[in-house]
């Protein structure tokens, strides 16, 4: 065999290995679903409440139930799956509710996968309220008592009223309604 005939397939050798390698990779280019970050689809993203709530010190929760429900403040527990689109939009929710309670009432979002499962819970505990849906809200007065328990996208009315009245303020019919400030850019785009 000559040099030149072994070069010659060599380069044959050469330019079909380029070819399959380029083949390949715009299968796999082409053929990758996008990782993009989408509010209104069931895929997991992150952390939902810093990804679509602009407020990132939702999670991990500062004090758990039994803890909250010794220091005599209203409690609110919020059911939420992190790959759940209605939990993602209700997540900016959460956020307006906590920018105005925030300091008086204890907030503890619960990621439903971390309930541990088991036949019976305490009410210490956030299995004991959980109602197999998300979003869900709980909200606890001082002493323990349901106020709210409801499945959904609550709406922030709702939530406001009860905590109006759980703090003895007027009604929103009867004083000015305050308009939350945004957490980010990104927040304040989501909720106007």
């Amino acid at each position: 065999m000559s040099i030149a005939t072994f070069l010659n397939s060599g380069r044959r050798l050469f330019s079909w290995l380029i070819l399959v390698v380029a083949t390949l990779s715009c299968l796999f280019l082409f053929g990758t679903p996008s990782a993009l970050a989408g509010m209104n689809n069931d895929n997991y993203d992150g952390n939902i409440f810093v990804l679509y709530g602009g407020n990132g010190s939702l999670v991990p929760p500062k004090v758990t139930l039994a803890e909250s429900l010794k220091r005599d403040k209203p409690t609110l527990l919020v059911y939420y799956a992190d790959d759940s689109k209605d939990c993602k939009q209700y997540a900016i929710v959460v956020s307006q509710l906590q920018a105005f309670y925030g300091r008086a009432a204890d907030f503890i979002p619960v990621s439903v996968d971390s309930i541990p499962i088991k036949s019976n819970y305490a009410p210490t505990e956030v299995g004991y309220y959980y109602k197999d849906f998300v979003p869900q809200v709980v909200l606890l007065d001082k002493s323990g008592k349901q106020v709210i328990n409801e499945k959904g996208q609550v709406p922030f009315e709702k939530i406001d009223d009860a905590f109006r009245e759980l703090f003895n303020l007027l009604p929103r019919t009867e004083s000015k309604e305050l308009k939350p400030r945004a957490f980010n850019e990104f927040n304040s785009e989501l909720a106007n």
